[in-house]
């Protein structure tokens, strides 16, 4: 289950932010999980909310003078309501120094308080993808993750199809190697997966005969994608005689494949001795760059060839 912590909220983003831990030291093992989340009603970050309070509390200018401003019963009483709802942290922005009282609450209460700098919707706009990533539900598959013609395409097959020799050969036309043989796949919004290389794997290709190659020594920094959005799996296909099901020559409609929860394109080639299979994956990702347009090349056919058909009958 993808968890994040304050303490580890606080280091990944400390000098980007440039955040300062003011109070509620104790506080920094708190975490966030992704399974928590989907079952409560309160929002990931924001501004201060007393009603659909956030897991990290943002407190601006405006904040700070709504509670300054308030008459020390009344603040104590809104300070209660902060103190009930379940926080991960608070973070002070717009460059305002956390009163006394907000501190002494993030003590008492085991809660960060960090400050920022940051106006308040930057901080949320930085903030926003990165909580996303840290929390995203994640799976990992076996194939060869790439960038091609600026696309996220996956390459799958059974072991020895060419899956490696067919990435190497389109690295070397100008793609780029995100993840070979494990690709760790989160799913960081409702329809888009994106896809990472473990640390262990990073910047190898194993090709066999060739053994382990170093794409970043071989090809250069330009040969690396550190991440991508996954939008077409291609699925290599060996004929296994005749007993092999035999695949579509005009599918009308594409293949999917479900990745937690998500519908990616698929499209499986057949792998026979003399085809050009890089050219045949750059050809399907600009396909798809086209159904993305809304223009279908095999069913502006079929309707071509079925309006003729009626013009002869005519």
């Amino acid at each position: 289950m993808p968890k994040i912590s304050a303490a580890r909220l606080f280091e990944d983003n400390c000098e980007k932010l440039r955040l300062e831990w003011v109070a509620g030291r104790a506080g920094g093992a708190r975490e966030l999980d992704d399974e928590h989340l989907r079952d409560s009603r309160e929002g990931l970050i924001g501004h201060l909310n007393f009603i659909h309070a956030n897991w990290i509390q943002v407190i601006g200018r405006t904040e700070l003078t709504h509670l300054n401003g308030l008459a020390p019963a009344a603040r104590e009483q809104t300070l209660q309501q902060i103190k009930a709802s379940e926080l991960a942290c608070m973070i002070v922005a717009d460059g305002e120094r956390a009163p006394d009282y907000l501190a002494a609450l993030a003590d008492s209460m085991k809660t960060a308080l960090f400050a920022t700098p940051f106006e308040t919707m930057e901080l949320m706009w930085i903030l926003r993808p990165y909580l996303a990533r840290a929390l995203a539900v994640s799976t990992t598959m076996h194939g060869v993750f790439l960038d091609v013609l600026g696309m996220g395409v996956m390459l799958t097959g059974d072991s020895g199809v060419g899956k490696s020799e067919l990435a190497l050969e389109l690295i070397s036309r100008g793609s780029g190697l995100i993840a070979d043989d494990v690709i760790e796949l989160y799913r960081i919004a409702p329809e888009m997966i994106e896809g990472r290389c473990p640390a262990l794997l990073r910047d190898f290709l194993e090709v066999r005969g060739l053994g382990v190659l170093n794409i970043r020594a071989i090809f250069g920094e330009s040969a690396l994608r550190p991440r991508k959005s996954l939008k077409l799996i291609v699925h290599l296909e060996k004929p296994a005689g005749s007993e092999a099901p035999p695949v579509e020559r005009l599918p009308l409609k594409p293949g999917v494949q479900d990745i937690m929860g998500v519908h990616i394109t698929k499209v499986t080639i057949p792998v026979a001795a003399g085809r050009n299979l890089a050219v045949l994956v750059e050809a399907a990702v600009r396909n798809r760059v086209l159904q993305l347009r809304g223009i279908d090349s095999t069913t502006d056919f079929i309707e071509r060839q079925s309006q003729h058909m009626g013009g002869d009958g005519d």
